[in-house]
């Protein structure tokens, strides 16, 4: 097992209080992103609404890594909140506050209240890719074989 990289993490003030993102078990791939809304003023959202939920920090990922922001499996299966970009990316470079755009997808409202597990952050590593034009692509056995192509 690889040891943890380490990411510089600034708190904004409206996320004083709230705990940084933190994997729930030894195993968990990802880390839970808490809503850092105000505790006066939550986050309703109706169905079909879309917003963008602030986490209350920001951090600098090193370089080469790339932080993928996921729907929680729980809210999505329970109340039928998603995510619209999912997964969403959060570059190395980006300084900005971490937001969740969030989606309700269920027939119900769902209040968004400060400190609630709104979504999971997964840190990847990256590669870059470079493109090399050419005349003719090399054979495979799929070939032109599209959407369904290889089965239902």
């Amino acid at each position: 097992m690889s040891l943890p990289i380490s990411i510089a993490v600034k708190r904004l003030p409206h996320g004083q209080g709230l705990a940084l993102p933190a994997y729930q078990t030894p195993h968990a791939a990802g880390m839970d992103l808490l809503a850092a809304v105000p505790e006066d003023q939550p986050l309703l959202l109706a169905p079909l609404d879309r917003a963008a939920c602030p986490c209350g920090f920001a951090m600098a990922l090193p370089e080469g890594y790339e932080a993928q922001v996921r729907p929680r499996s729980g809210l999505a299966l329970k109340h039928g909140l998603s995510m619209p970009n999912a997964p969403g990316t959060i570059d190395a470079d980006y300084r900005g506050e971490v937001m969740v755009l969030l989606v309700n997808l269920g027939r119900q409202p769902i209040t968004i209240t400060r400190g609630m597990r709104i979504a999971q952050m997964v840190i990847a590593k990256v590669d870059t890719a470079r493109w090399t034009e050419v005349s003719d692509l090399p054979e495979s056995t799929r070939g032109h074989g599209g959407f369904g192509s290889t089965g239902t």
